[in-house]
């Protein structure tokens, strides 16, 4: 018996790689003699570069930058040959900031411009950047003011020197463009701290500067599917970065060979935080599911809250399942033993889905 385990990260609770090993355990204690495949998994958000490092090997570099507040911190990426891999998030994410400092009004990617100016230097011709769990809505000026003061010398960006050879992939989940009401700032602003009329300066903030850069360059990419992700970030590397805007699970099950994996496989075992008709929306187990389904293996999907469960089924998933009781109090729910253990139990009744 060949079980997959590919289960995203549990935002604030569980790593993708904990939430892997409790499912496996629940599996092998009914089950001591299948054989469990665990697969760390990312979409572009927390996780981005372990799940590669295990996909790829390679080094992860510490780098000193700016956090979303200007403050100095360190942040990693990882280098394999000349291929970089950077998760926003490290530099520039919502976990960096205390509840209290969620203001997306203020808040800057420069720290992931550092990132990739460190990345050119050291060589690197191929960057991936996963584009999740952003404490920001400034549409990638932050990252661009960076690169701009690391690799022109304080000049313009006409004097950018060492982009030419590199090329760019954005990973994400997001097919929002940058402005409007499906834009960065009406959809996500408002999780990071924004206020309606802060959401309305935003997008405003928004079209101004796609209006100022589609002047410079000839050309507007400011509704290409991925402009909106990570508070426009996604934009400024379409725009400025000429990059490639690629599904961040397609990317990575690629990267591990997740195709090969499931050759003879008798069941994938996948997951998230939270399962419901988003999901469906080129979510991390929506893709796996969509890979499994062209090989026949049924995929079991668990979630720590779950809705829409018909609409789960009907998408192709053999079983869905709540690992919560549905009374147990959020705080209680969000515990990493408690997560820990109810994946443990859940999958403890593996040979039910088989």
């Amino acid at each position: 018996m060949r079980i997959i385990v590919a289960i995203d990260s549990f935002k604030g609770c569980l790593t993708s790689a904990e939430a892997n090993e409790a499912a496996s355990e629940g599996i092998l204690s009914a089950m001591p003699e299948a054989e469990v495949v665990q697969v760390p998994v990312s979409d572009g958000g927390e996780g981005f570069l372990s799940a590669f490092q295990g996909a790829l090997g390679g080094e992860m570099v510490a780098v000193s930058v700016r956090d979303p507040l200007m403050r100095r911190i360190t942040a990693h990426y990882l280098v394999n040959g000349t291929t970089a891999v950077i998760e926003m998030a490290q530099a520039s994410g919502l976990t960096l900031l205390t509840d209290e400092e969620h203001n997306p009004m203020v808040t800057t990617t420069y720290g992931t411009g550092q990132l990739v100016v460190d990345a050119v230097r050291r060589g690197c011709r191929k960057m991936v950047v996963g584009l999740g769990g952003s404490a920001t809505s400034d549409c990638g000026i932050g990252m661009i003011r960076a690169v701009i003061d690391g690799l022109a010398k304080g000049g313009s960006w006409r004097d950018v020197r060492g982009l030419d050879e590199v090329s760019f992939t954005i990973a994400t989940d997001v097919a929002n463009p940058l402005c409007g009401p499906n834009g960065a700032a009406h959809v996500f602003a408002p999780q990071k701290g924004a206020t309606q009329e802060m959401v309305l300066s935003l997008d405003d903030r928004a079209r101004r500067f796609a209006a100022v850069s589609a002047r410079h360059f000839g050309f507007d990419r400011q509704d290409v599917p991925g402009a909106g992700a990570a508070g426009g970030l996604g934009y400024a590397f379409l725009q400025y970065m000429n990059a490639d805007c690629r599904s961040g699970i397609d990317l990575l099950l690629e990267a591990v060979g997740f195709d090969d994996l499931l050759s003879g496989a008798s069941l994938v075992v996948t997951g998230e935080g939270a399962a419901d008709r988003q999901t469906l929306m080129g979510k991390l187990p929506y893709g796996i599911l969509q890979c499994a389904k062209r090989q026949g293996v049924p995929v079991l999907l668990i979630a720590g809250r779950m809705a829409d469960r018909q609409l789960l089924l009907d998408a192709g998933f053999s079983q869905v399942r709540c690992i919560n009781p549905p009374a147990l109090p959020l705080d209680e729910a969000l515990k990493p033993a408690t997560a820990k253990a109810h994946i443990r139990q859940t999958l403890s009744d593996c040979q039910d889905f088989l």
